[in-house]
């Protein structure tokens, strides 16, 4: 079974060094509510996790919601393996589909077909799996003769077309979403969401991202509320939809329940 354990973790990403800059007065002095600290090394850092400890188990289908720069992206990012916790644990058992960055894996002087091909390398499946999944991919981007031409020559409702095609043909165990997809085309933006709701049935986790509250309940059965990088709560899609907008809409912004586990 698919897992997402992170204990304690937090991940801080290093501006400069030094104690005289008028640059990291004005930083520190300024309404940042935490993120950005200093050290005893006198680093300027931000904190863009802080003690995050979440536990996703299969069948989670799990929404981040947050104001930006809450933290989100760089939750989905340390998820994925892209950034490393600068303090604190993380396990992660499955296979992995992260569909934040569409330039991944892809060529622009390769076609669409071999574009496919390599994505999945990138992502760990099989040449053979890839093959059998092909006919599929290209009928859903609905590119046709394009599929054979660079990639270079897409727009980038195109290049959208091909790299969620592909990446959720694959039967990953864990799927991660940064933000939903725009495109201008409604009629395949329906056609996406239906995909992606087929993948979740077939997948274990899914984490996504998104300011849109019918995505989130269309997904998603939990909510995961960041804040300044902490985690608020993590529960039913109601229940934490519900305290978020009590938080946003009251006068000042409110303040944010703090709860003493997120699990």
């Amino acid at each position: 079974m698919a897992s997402i354990h992170l204990e304690g973790v937090s991940v801080d990403f290093v501006v400069y060094q030094g104690s005289s800059r008028s640059l990291k007065k004005t930083l520190l002095h300024s309404s940042t509510s935490g993120i950005i600290k200093h050290d005893a090394q006198h680093r300027v850092f931000v904190q863009a996790l802080d003690n995050v400890t979440v536990q996703l188990e299969h069948g989670d289908r799990v929404g981040l919601i947050g104001g930006n720069g809450a933290g989100k992206t760089t939750l989905l990012r340390t998820m994925a393996g892209v950034y490393e916790p600068t303090h604190g644990r993380i396990r992660v058992d499955g296979r992995v589909t992260p569909l934040f960055d569409l330039s991944i894996g892809f060529d622009p002087d390769a076609s669409g077909y071999d574009n496919i091909r390599m994505r999945a390398a990138y992502l760990g499946v099989s040449r053979s799996e890839i093959e059998a999944r092909m006919d599929d991919i290209a009928a859903f981007t609905e590119l046709g003769d394009h599929l054979d031409l660079p990639v270079r020559t897409y727009s980038a409702g195109m290049m959208l077309r091909l790299a969620f095609g592909s990446a959720t043909a694959i039967d990953a165990e864990i799927l991660l979403m940064d933000e939903w997809i725009a495109v201008s085309d409604a009629q395949f933006l329906e056609k996406a969401e239906r995909r992606a709701e087929d993948f979740v049935r077939r997948a274990s986790i899914l984490v996504v991202a998104s300011h849109v509250e019918s995505v989130l309940r269309r997904l998603c059965n939990k909510l995961l509320w960041l804040d300044n990088g902490r985690a608020v709560m993590m529960g039913p899609v109601d229940e934490v939809l519900a305290l978020y907008r009590a938080k946003t809409n009251a006068p000042g912004g409110g303040k944010p329940p703090t709860l003493a586990k997120v699990s």
